[in-house]
């Protein structure tokens, strides 16, 4: 089947759309990425997504009018493909996350279930273009008392399993996740060892300090070019790690409303405090997430793994690759490109293949992950 997926993350930068070929049976699929491109938000609909998730205040038609952008905007991304929609057969969309709570386990109310808010109509998106669109994939494992996230780890598993040594597959967008995958041949199910959890911040936290300190000039730091003029100051790092999430055991999620611009204004009042250079803040602050990785495997893994694989945005951050180099040296750290796996594309491609698991009823969670009851199918379908 050619598949589009779909994908906005909590980085908020833009819209993520691949054409794929998928094709395979069950959990053995097969892909090749055929066309790839990443359409930016205006600059007005990214300010709007990032007030939203601040908790500013706004109108239920406001809030229609945005879902409404949203979508457009990802239609917008598939017609930057500048392909033929006729020969495409599903589309997958992940949405752009407005909100995302965990479930409240210790809650004393009745109502302990997580709640999640992906926008972007799917409706819209299968009406626009006149192709079948599957889309809202978290709500279903909500339902069953899972986390509704991350639902990219199946697909790791699928796609990066080795056959004779362990990998964790790391995606650094605007929040972190982590895949552990024991040794699979890729025969059969997924094998209940793999495990995965929200890290806590990716590059969320460093993207609004470098528009805060560029004054909109720049929005990340290429490459970490900016931060790694600068020297980590360990005392402030460990303050940070201090943040009770990072103690918590999986299954966890997180977002930004955690980690979103009220945790970042008061990283950046600490860093004031300790009299640091905006290079030494930046260092600190790129440090910090490596550190959250380095803190999460520590607690949570039985073992370290041979390999560790680095997708998002921050695979592209060579500062932020050799700190993780560094704090993690018993593995060796590579990108997702080098087991010829997108890195930049590789959640998009997941929602094609999610898309194309709910099309033939197949499950799309992974229980050990999200903490769900059991596997179920994920997504809403759209006939255009």
């Amino acid at each position: 089947m050619r598949i589009i997926g779909l994908m906005s993350g909590t980085s908020v930068d833009g819209n993520d759309a691949e054409l794929t070929e998928i094709s395979g049976e069950n959990y053995g699929v097969s892909v090749e990425l055929i066309e790839g491109v990443t359409h930016p938000y205006p600059e007005d609909v990214r300010s709007k997504i990032l007030a939203v998730c601040a908790n500013q205040p706004i109108t239920l038609a406001q809030l229609a009018e945005l879902d409404d952008a949203i979508a457009h905007h990802f239609i917008q991304a598939i017609r930057a493909l500048d392909i033929d929609l006729a020969t495409v057969d599903l589309i997958g969309s992940h949405g752009q996350t407005l909100y995302h709570r965990p479930p409240q386990l210790n809650s004393p109310q009745l109502n302990q279930l997580g709640h999640t808010m992906q926008f972007g109509r799917g409706d819209l998106i299968a009406c626009a273009t006149g192709c079948t669109t599957v889309s809202n994939f978290r709500v279903a494992d909500i339902a069953l008392g899972g986390q509704g996230a991350p639902l990219v780890p199946i697909i790791d598993a699928c796609l990066l399993s080795q056959p004779h040594h362990s990998v964790a597959v790391q995606n650094i967008g605007g929040i972190g996740n982590v895949t552990y995958l024991p040794a699979w041949n890729k025969q059969g199910t997924p094998p209940t060892e793999v495990i995965g959890w929200d890290t806590g911040p990716g590059n969320a936290l460093i993207d609004w300090a470098v528009t805060n300190l560029s004054k909109g000039q720049q929005t990340y730091d290429r490459n970490g070019e900016w931060a790694a003029q600068g020297t980590p100051y360990q005392p402030l790092v460990d303050q940070w790690l201090a943040q009770p999430f990072f103690q918590l055991p999986p299954p966890k999620s997180t977002g930004r409303e955690l980690f979103g611009a009220s945790y970042a204004e008061q990283c950046w009042q600490e860093g004031q405090a300790d009299d640091l250079s905006r290079a030494d803040y930046l260092a600190t602050l790129t440090d910090f997430t490596a550190a959250t990785i380095e803190l999460s495997y520590r607690q949570f893994f039985d073992n370290m793994p041979t390999e560790i694989l680095i997708g998002g945005g921050g695979s592209r951050n060579l500062y932020l690759m050799n700190r993780l180099q560094k704090r993690l040296p018993e593995s060796t750290v590579k990108t997702t490109d080098d087991r010829q796996v997108d890195g930049e594309m590789k959640e998009a491609i997941a929602f094609a293949i999610l898309a194309y698991w709910r099309w033939h009823n197949i499950p799309g969670n992974l229980p050990s992950v999200t903490g769900a009851a059991r596997p179920c199918l994920l997504g809403e379908i759209w006939q255009p």
